[in-house]
């Protein structure tokens, strides 16, 4: 204890501070092993996870480029939308002068599309009949305008296009615009 009277403030003070850094330090690395994920046992821990492909958002921004100037050319105002394999919404870009339901169609013509993995032009004669349908599904809406984005044979992506006068017109669109990356989804 005298030994410590007889250090200046300032070394007191410094030695303090390395005394406290290194119990943080090894708080700091404590938590930073438990946090560590355990070595997997042979083989087990990749048969429970899952590597997912994913649209970048470069190409979704490509994609809702292309889809607008296709748009203009055609004298088209509309809306484009793309949401990830989940459905869950990446992007939506309304241009200029489309309709208030358009935002709204769009998202679910990429939803469908996803869902299904399949052209929402393609899907409309599983939406008809007295009983349950596929159209009940909440989220879906099985008029031309979807179109799913696929990288290695399995959907990935869902484009929705939504304010031309017709589906076709919508479809064709969406398509204009997934050409755009079309060569880039492996």
């Amino acid at each position: 204890m005298q030994k410590i009277q007889k250090m200046s403030a300032r070394t007191r003070t410094v030695a303090g501070m390395t005394a406290g850094l290194a119990l943080v330090g090894g708080v700091v690395g404590v938590s930073a092993a438990q946090a560590a994920p355990a070595a997997p046992a042979a083989g087990k821990a990749a048969s429970a996870v899952r590597q997912v492909t994913v649209l970048r958002t470069d190409a979704a921004m490509k994609i809702a480029d292309a889809v607008q100037k296709e748009a203009a050319r055609q004298n088209q105002r509309v809306a484009v939308a793309i949401v990830d394999r989940s459905g869950d919404l990446r992007l939506v870009v309304k241009g200029d002068g489309a309709g208030p339901q358009t935002v709204e169609s769009a998202k679910r013509k990429a939803f469908t599309a996803v869902a299904f993995g399949q052209p929402t032009s393609k899907l409309a004669g599983n939406a008809t009949g007295n009983g349950p349908t596929v159209k009940d599904i909440p989220g879906t809406l099985f008029l031309a305008g979807g179109v799913p984005v696929a990288s290695g044979g399995a959907p990935i992506a869902g484009v929705g296009v939504g304010g031309a006068p017709s589906g076709a017109i919508d479809e064709a669109i969406a398509q204009a615009g997934l050409k755009a990356v079309q060569g880039q989804l492996g």
